[in-house]
């Protein structure tokens, strides 16, 4: 039976590896405070601009793309530990460059952090959370990520009177939560689904009893010595071509939803719909605040109405909202408060939907022998499209008197492809163990 100490100890390491989705957050969204003064500072055209905020996303790719070998290799904990210290430096580095490839090299590093993260992060927490809790405790990640996003917003906000060097502290605040996260991963312990299929058995089992996670530990345990045999077999066969898709599938509809386009770049769509500096740096504040709200709303129902149900309806509010922000730059109307209401009307669908549900959904649909190399397929394709899209935004729109319409036209077409895909080919998951869910799409 779980008890509810055990949930306790569940929910508080959750939490704690969470904490690298704070800074996931935090580091995506403070460049919109500062790249305006960056792009006047060094003297950058548009293409080197979009270069520059994208040199966190180009990190973020190879992190990504890199992370489940040392996941797989090292644990999950460990793996964790040089994450927060990456955030640590990068932060240190990006607040004191004063050449412009030390801060595009110290945005990298950053990115490389936020990349590994968004794979070992939510594989941890669904390794460790009962299937009962397991939709909320991996939504937990996101949560941070949107809080993170919040704080960056509201930093930036308090820190752009501070003159030209606002844009130091803006970056250089994110070292008090980075330590934090490296001080508190200290007192998890590492994945028992790891330590399992690595033939640590007893101290695997000493972790479930300890969580009270009884049913899983048997499952687990009990075919231990099979999956450990295996647990290095290639990620690229027939047998996962069906988690294949729908991690990338997934991810990739994430992104062309034109999420960090938004938030990397929200000063600079306010400004263009005409609203003034500080109004600018204001307005944000609301689109993260109903960011946190609504990902907090997603957290309570994912696992009782599911994860395809909240992508369903996700997919059409921002179909709706995007297409309003669309004919609203048409219009040409400076300074319309409408922009921020549908803006805030499109926030509010993707964190209700794609934004709760991408790590969860890719933390839980590969089996354990491949999970970290298909966490890392689904969050490399999720940052490969993130940085096209960040790189390009800028140069559409200020390339072209309607580019900030003709790219959320874009994004509204993109959510109408993406419910067709969740209505017709996602499966649902919630409520299942992990070995549940791949016995049901091994069938």
């Amino acid at each position: 039976m779980e008890g509810k100490t055990n949930y306790q100890l569940a929910v508080k390491y959750a939490l704690i590896a969470s904490l690298g989705g704070f800074l996931f957050g935090f580091e995506t969204a403070v460049i919109s405070g500062a790249e305006k003064t960056i792009q006047e500072l060094w003297a950058l055209s548009s293409f080197w601009q979009g270069f520059t905020v994208s040199a966190s996303l180009i990190g973020t790719v190879m992190g990504s793309l890199v992370a489940s070998k040392p996941a797989q290799k090292y644990g999950r904990k460990r793996v964790l530990l040089v994450v927060a210290v990456a955030y640590l430096l990068s932060a240190v580095g990006c607040a004191t460059a004063h050449i412009w490839l030390w801060f595009v090299g110290f945005r990298f590093l950053g990115g490389l952090a936020v990349g590994v993260s968004s794979v070992v992060g939510p594989i941890y927490i669904a390794e460790i959370a009962p299937a009962r809790i397991r939709g909320r405790l991996t939504s937990s990640f996101q949560l941070m990520i949107v809080l993170g996003i919040f704080v960056a917003y509201l930093t930036n906000f308090a820190f752009v009177g501070l003159g030209d060097e606002a844009w130091r502290w803006m970056l250089g605040i994110m070292v008090i939560p980075a330590l934090a996260f490296f001080v508190l991963l200290n007192i998890v312990p590492e994945s028992p689904r790891w330590l399992a299929i690595n033939g640590k058995v007893s101290e695997a089992q000493r972790i479930f009893f300890k969580l009270g996670d009884v049913d899983a530990c048997d499952k687990v345990l009990s075919s231990a010595e099979h999956v450990a045999v295996r647990h290095q077999e290639p990620l690229f066969q027939k047998k996962y071509v069906k988690p294949i898709l729908y991690a990338v599938l997934l991810a990739m509809f994430n992104q062309l939803s034109g999420i960090n386009a938004i938030l990397y770049y929200a000063p600079r769509i306010f400004e263009m719909a005409g609203f003034s500096k500080s109004l600018a740096y204001l307005q944000p504040v609301f689109i993260g605040g109903a960011n946190l709200l609504f990902t907090c709303l997603a957290m309570f129902v994912i696992d009782r109405f599911g994860r395809k149900k909240l992508l369903l309806i996700g997919s059409l509010g921002m179909v709706f909202f995007l297409g309003l922000v669309a004919y609203t730059f048409s219009q040409k109307l400076a300074g319309n408060m409408l922009i921020l209401i549908y803006l805030i009307g499109f926030i509010a669908f993707f964190a209700f939907s794609q934004g709760a549900v991408i790590w969860v959904f890719i933390s839980e649909i590969f089996p354990n022998q491949v999970r970290s190399k298909g966490s890392s397929l689904g969050s490399f394709t999720h940052w490969i499209m993130a940085a096209i899209i960040s790189w390009l935004f800028p140069i559409i729109v200020e390339g072209n008197v309607n580019g900030g319409m003709y790219s959320f036209v874009f994004y509204a077409l993109m959510m109408g492809l993406s419910f067709v895909f969740i209505w017709r080919f996602m499966p649902e998951t919630k409520g299942k163990t992990l070995e549940q869910i791949q016995l049901e799409l091994e069938r």
